[in-house]
């Protein structure tokens, strides 16, 4: 596995989710720096987003983990983006070129556009045309279901055949098995975590902090602040380039890196 995340949730954590590197080289002379694209975060350098050795201890595992933050003293926050309905590819070419290590939680009817897409006055959506928008991300596709359901609402069999559904299509388009499952607007029971087992998948994953419009930080803590280990939700919901962008440089300023979800969870969970 290529990913990472932490501290197990015994409880159910709620969210919104309705709708939709190294230093540059030194200067041999003075230049004129290049104007960077409009909505382009600050071209600093990315971290790699791996963690350091000895930074996560592994956990005890006694069933399937559900996952909200990673427990780490390091200041590194790590991004997550479900559904799928928006392809906006300024949004696609920062992650590229930034090198930021999100990860993505597909629902297939979103990527597939197998339905109509939530929206607010004056989202105006560039639209869902299929998988390899997310297979050109080169970025961790993960499961978030077929259909993008309550599962709480549905019988064992039905939760089963939602995320095995799911893995088996990200498979077949992306080349790669998802191990990491989010349950739809963070909605599980024991049946979830039967179904996901089965299913192949290591840990469901869940949020400290979701993302709004206008890269606003909604805080499921008191403090209303990032802290290190916080996972964030976002949406492919416009406009997705102006306000990852935005969100990226807000991180940025209070002195956060951007960590690799799954780097953290081979080091957090023991081994298959």
């Amino acid at each position: 596995m290529r990913r990472a995340l932490t501290m197990i949730l015994p409880a159910l954590v709620l969210g919104a989710c309705a709708a939709p590197e190294a230093a540059p080289p030194p200067k041999a002379a003075p230049s004129t720096p290049a104007a960077a694209p409009i909505g382009t975060p600050s071209p600093s350098p990315t971290p790699s987003g791996l963690p350091r050795p000895g930074e996560v201890a592994r956990m005890k595992q006694d069933g399937l983990p559900v996952i909200s933050s990673i427990p780490t003293k390091r200041k590194v926050v790590f991004l997550t983006i479900d559904d799928g309905w928006e392809q906006d590819p300024g949004f696609a070419r920062i992650v590229r070129e930034r090198r930021i290590p999100i990860t993505v939680f597909a629902t297939r009817d979103a990527v597939e556009a197998e339905d109509l897409p939530d929206g607010e006055p004056g989202w105006k959506y560039v639209g869902a045309g299929g998988w390899p928008y997310f297979k050109n991300l080169g970025v961790a596709i993960e499961n978030h279901t077929l259909t993008h359901p309550d599962l709480r609402t549905l019988s064992p069999e039905a939760q089963k055949a939602e995320i095995c559904g799911a893995s088996k299509a990200i498979g077949r388009h992306i080349g790669r098995a998802p191990e990491l499952f989010r349950p739809p607007f963070g909605s599980w029971n024991p049946a979830t975590l039967t179904a996901a087992g089965k299913c192949g998948l290591r840990a469901v994953v869940l949020w400290t902090a979701s993302v709004q419009s206008d890269a606003k930080i909604a805080y499921q803590v008191e403090d209303k602040r990032l802290r290190p280990g916080d996972i964030l939700l976002l949406h492919f919901r416009p406009p997705l380039e102006k306000d990852f962008a935005k969100l990226v440089r807000k991180i940025e300023k209070r002195g956060f890196t951007f960590g690799d979800l799954g780097a953290y969870m081979d080091e957090l969970l023991p081994p298959q």
